[in-house]
């Protein structure tokens, strides 16, 4: 009986060992965001949007503009078409293509896309 628990054991260590060595090798997504219905959106599938006002890969949405528009905060490195660059306050944010990423503040769910088209500046990341 005890040498099946201490195989069990060994077991879980070299599983979790492996799964170590995928996360350090770059083996998982290190992507922000996903495409849904032709449509980024971040980690609990709300829509993520551009504003056409930003320019070379800087956030001009800053103060009472990133409250409603809130930015895609980097939480880690990232990869492939996704960028993070550094907001005006310091902060980290994404950008997918150079275009800094935001969530709409009146979007309710997922799918909701309330924002697209907003002021004539604001559309749907894709």
């Amino acid at each position: 009986m005890r040498i099946a628990a201490l195989s069990t054991l060994a077991s879980f260590a070299l599983a979790a060992a492996l799964a170590g060595c995928a996360a350090s090798s770059g083996m998982m997504s290190s992507a922000p965001a996903r495409m849904e219905n032709n449509a980024l959106v971040g980690p609990k599938g709300m829509t993520l949007y551009t504003f056409d006002k930003d320019a070379n890969g800087k956030s001009m949405c800053n103060g009472k503009c990133a409250e409603n528009w809130p930015p895609l905060m980097a939480t880690g490195p990232v990869s492939g078409d996704y960028s993070v660059i550094t907001r005006d306050d310091g902060g980290k944010q994404v950008a997918y293509k150079g275009k800094p990423l935001y969530y709409w503040a009146k979007d309710q769910k997922p799918g909701d896309m309330t924002g697209d088209g907003f002021n004539n500046v604001w559309r749907v990341a894709r």
